[in-house]
């Protein structure tokens, strides 16, 4: 059956978000529980309502100068920056959630704090990445009514030069209990499509993890193969779309720490049998 990777299976996963106020907001899960009820359709708003309404979402509003620095954003503006710069309060929004499917603690924080932000026009920065998510980014990374989302709104991918190639890891695996990924030395003409190989590499071991997961409810571990194949399909649902072609690669993986790794020294010839030799 070949090697096998052996994942620690975390008891509780989080997610956390900050909005920025400009000024105190009398009543903030008030606010919440009003705007879910106006702007989030079913059957996302009931599975919003239920955290809301018990111990595993809270939410916590003080005097900015009571919360520790906020993360640096990647991606904020100036005008993001004097926006947080400003705040005279901060609502955290956190919520807690079992590893598996649906990533409940992500979904209802992300949607509370969007709500909440939405309604005082404030920013809202998701403390994970870290990053500011617009309204739009918050709107449509949200699920629709089947469930599914595009992972690419709920992960990175920074990639940094080095003297071998670029180095690239994966910033939003971990959401859903997983390793994130890791890779070197990808050559400058690579970093586009080896990024969407990234992408749907991710996709693809999100879909085996949750299987594992679904099969044996709530394991200590989960085995996963140390050879994943990865094609064009997985990128496209890595997207929220579709790809009638059919085309795999096997990508190997090592486990090293709390990562996971790909050994490559073949990056070229995995895109080229993947994407051909101009790309796709």
């Amino acid at each position: 059956m070949g090697e096998k990777l052996s994942l620690p299976v975390p008891e509780t996963l989080y997610g956390t978000y900050a909005v920025a106020f400009a000024e105190p907001v009398a009543d903030p899960a008030a606010l919440a529980h009003d705007q879910i009820a106006r702007h989030v359709d079913l059957p996302l708003r009931n599975l919003v309502r239920g955290m809301l309404d018990s111990p595993m979402l809270t939410l916590d509003h003080r005097p900015s100068a009571d919360f520790p620095p906020l993360p640096e954003v990647y991606n904020a503006t100036p005008a993001d920056r004097a926006a947080i710069g400003a705040a005279s309060h901060l609502l955290a929004v956190r919520a807690a959630y079992p590893p598996g499917w649906p990533p409940a603690h992500e979904w209802a924080a992300r949607a509370v704090a969007g709500a909440v932000a939405a309604a005082v026009s404030a920013p809202v920065i998701d403390v994970f990445t870290p990053q500011i998510l617009t309204q739009d980014h918050l709107r449509r990374s949200l699920p629709g009514p089947a469930g599914a989302i595009r992972l690419t709104d709920w992960m990175l991918l920074p990639h940094t030069s080095g003297p071998g190639g670029f180095w690239f890891t994966t910033r939003g695996l971990a959401r859903f209990g997983l390793p994130e990924i890791q890779t070197e030395n990808v050559p400058a003409h690579l970093v586009d499509p080896w990024g969407r190989l990234l992408n749907g590499l991710a996709r693809r071991l999100l879909d085996l993890w949750l299987d594992e997961l679904r099969a044996d409810g709530r394991p200590a571990t989960v085995d996963l193969p140390g050879t994943v194949s990865v094609g064009l399909q997985d990128i496209a649902a890595a997207q929220g779309a579709e790809d009638p072609m059919r085309r795999e690669v096997p990508v190997r993986l090592r486990l090293d720490d709390t990562v996971l790794t790909l050994p490559e020294d073949r990056p070229e010839a995995l895109c080229a049998a993947l994407f051909g030799a101009t790309g796709r």
